[in-house]
């Protein structure tokens, strides 16, 4: 056993028995290689990466390897998830150096923590010879080793936001010239943007369907429509469990890179019911509420929160414990039903050794046989051994849960979806808030010591409110608030944007700050959303104009080409010009029309409108406070920046209201 066996990262203790003498970040390591006068090699990756594993098998695992390792270097191990500020800096210099990025990233720095030689996955052989040759280099040319360092932190450093601050949100126009970027790069014939591999573009997703009611643009509609059904019909969503895969290897959603990710599902889920909102749709209702579903059965933890990801591998090959072959079929099936199944799951050899992903390209006819045949290859599958789970619980992807699982149980009247929110919302709140401040994980109930970053702030703040729009609960807003607060108290860059990091979290040889989107909204967007949905709920100023300063970003991209990268703060940027719309329905909590005005209040398409539900004489909810019911029956009120149209009491004139 290494330094990584009383780790509580499920990466680190996957590492726990290498013979690599592994240690975790801190100054201690740092203060190790000074004192033996050698770099640093630091390894990142996370529990669910499949080359990570692959690496570890053929270089971590393997005794002449680590004999090298711990020779010439201090081994450092960094679970990217429980410490996205150092795969963030570090994954920069290693972009900036060699072009390209990715996972596991190896980076051989000075004990000082500059970065001089970075590169992702190596092959055994290679690695080796990289080792010697970083070896040789440290101990022959040691001058011009740091001076490499010094010249990558000092361009990093001089870039700093990239030029992406200061400036206006996006208008109209921006978010115009946006949406037609966007359809430039729209993939006609296969739903999604650009070609292989094909991630799903939840932001973006998201910006299109309120671009759409904001504007009656059809064909941001379509663009966002077909790509949700070419998503949720091809493999990258499983078609027995539920549940969307990280991503797509091939242009066409067939072949997934197979593990699954919480922060994916939360905010597909969310997108699919907003696009079931606006359309009806119930295709999209069902993957909405699949997607709930699966992240309910295969990562709800006992705690009441969910775990990070399933791993793509089991049985140490990848996909194994997904795909089938028509054999496989009719041993589960029998002839006749294994022969419907592979034609309408596509059985055809997709994936390696002629096994397939299952798709389902066509709803079928005999619904009650489709149903009875997924349940029974369902039941079959769960006796093979599954992947691995990481049950770290993340504070951000957790409150992209709470927001989901809200929204859904409050749509789709799933009662059980909203009471796990609030199991999670009440996690995040009594295991990660300490003195109103976030820790990033926990593990088994209890926090890690890594302190939250930006996106933690802005998602759980998002979680807490969309939970308050469904439940009316006041704590939920006032801690959002809190939260909101602390973010520009302690994450300020003084030019209307944020860090990543706080201003009194470890200092890294550069503080991150990268506004753009990747998998999950940005920590800047995330926190810009946040903010204006505060402010439309509470009429704070502060959050108001916080949240305008913060979009700025995304209007450069769009004017450097890069859309894309700005999905969540295009969406919020739609919000943002529609107002956001305020909804405020009054009346008692055991009243039928109550639950009738709150229902409608929840359907508004309107871009990014809020909802605050609440009894008569409600005083600590501002949108609420000082509303009074008309002829005593439940009413609803309709506002903008806190100024109100005429309140109504039907849930058709409320309808029309929103429409209007």
């Amino acid at each position: 056993m290494n330094r990584l066996k009383d780790a509580t990262s499920p990466y680190l203790l996957q590492h726990a028995g290498n013979p690599v003498d592994w240690w975790e970040w801190g100054e201690d390591a740092l203060a190790e290689a000074r004192r033996r006068d050698v770099p640093v090699l630091l390894s990142v990756g996370y529990a669910a990466c499949h080359w990570c594993h692959v690496m570890a098998h053929e270089s971590f695992e393997d005794g002449a390897t680590a004999s090298l390792m711990n020779e010439l270097f201090v081994n450092i191990k960094v679970d990217r998830e429980e410490r996205p500020d150092i795969d963030a800096v570090y994954m920069e210099a290693t972009q900036a150096m060699t072009g390209q990025g990715g996972w596991p990233m190896t980076v051989f720095m000075t004990p000082d923590g500059e970065p001089f030689y970075c590169g992702t996955y190596f092959p055994r052989e290679h690695f080796q010879a990289l080792l010697r040759a970083v070896h040789k280099a440290w101990t022959e040319q040691r001058d011009d080793v740091e001076r490499q360092g010094r010249h990558v932190v000092e361009a990093l450093a001089s870039k700093d936001g990239a030029g992406l601050v200061g400036g206006f949100a996006p208008d109209g126009d921006v978010l115009i010239v946006a949406a037609r970027s966007m359809a430039d790069d729209y993939d006609a014939a296969r739903g999604g943007f650009g070609g292989a591999p094909k991630f799903p573009p939840s932001m973006v997703l998201e910006f299109l369907l309120r671009h759409h009611v904001r504007t009656r643009d059809d064909q941001a509609l379509a663009m966002a429509g077909n790509t949700l059904e070419a998503m949720a019909r091809g493999g990258m969503y499983d078609q027995l469990g539920g549940g969307f895969a990280r991503y797509s290897v091939d242009a066409s959603w067939v072949v997934p890179h197979f593990e699954k990710m919480l922060y994916d599902n939360a905010l597909l889920a969310r997108v699919y019911a907003h696009w079931w909102r606006i359309t009806g749709s119930p295709f999209a209702r069902r993957i909405a509420l699949e997607t709930c579903d699966w992240m309910l059965h295969d990562l709800r933890t006992a705690e009441g929160g969910f775990a990070s990801a399933l791993d793509a591998d089991s049985e140490g090959e990848e996909g194994r414990y997904y795909v089938w072959t028509p054999a496989q079929l009719e041993e589960v099936l029998g002839a006749e039903d294994a022969a419907f199944a592979v034609e309408l799951f596509d059985v055809t050899g997709t994936f390696e050794h002629g096994t397939s992903v299952l798709q389902l390209l066509h709803d079928p006819d005999d619904r009650a046989r489709y149903e009875r045949i997924r349940a029974a290859l369902l039941a079959a599958r769960e006796l093979r051994i599954p992947p691995a789970r990481d049950d770290k619980v993340v504070a951000s992807w957790n409150g992209l849960a709470v927001a989901a699982l809200a929204e859904c149980g409050a749509l789709f009247a799933r009662p059980d979806l909203v009471r796990a929110a609030e199991e999670t919302a009440g996690l995040l709140v009594n295991v990660h808030l300490r003195d109103g401040r976030l820790t990033r994980t926990s593990r088994d109930g209890v926090a890690g010591a890594n302190a939250g970053v930006l996106d933690d702030y802005g998602n759980v703040a998002e979680g807490l409110l969309a939970l308050h729009g469904v439940t009316g609960d006041p704590t939920h807003l006032r801690l959002a608030g809190e939260l909101l607060e602390t973010v520009l108290e302690h994450f300020s860059d003084g030019q209307d944007g944020f860090y990543d990091t706080s201003d009194d979290a470890e200092r890294l040889f550069q503080r991150p700050k990268d506004p753009t989107d990747n998998a999950s909204p940005s920590g800047q967007f995330a926190a810009a959303g946040a903010l204006l949905s505060y402010a439309a709920l509470s009429g704070s100023m502060w959050a108001r104009e916080a949240a305008g300063g913060a979009l700025a970003p995304a209007k450069v991209l769009v004017e450097r080409g890069a859309a894309r990268f700005a999905g969540w703060g295009l969406a919020v940027a739609e919000a943002n010009l529609a107002g956001p719309l305020e909804i405020g329905i009054l009346g008692e909590a055991d009243d039928p029309r109550t639950h009738e005005l709150h229902r409608t209040a929840l359907m508004a398409t309107s871009p990014g409108a809020v909802v605050s539900i609440g009894v008569p004489g409600t005083r600590d909810i501002p949108l609420l406070d000082g509303r009074p019911l008309v002829d005593g029956v439940p009413t609803a009120y309709v506002c903008q920046g806190f100024v109100c149209r005429l309140p109504v009491t039907s849930t058709a004139a409320l309808s029309r209201e929103l429409q209007e």
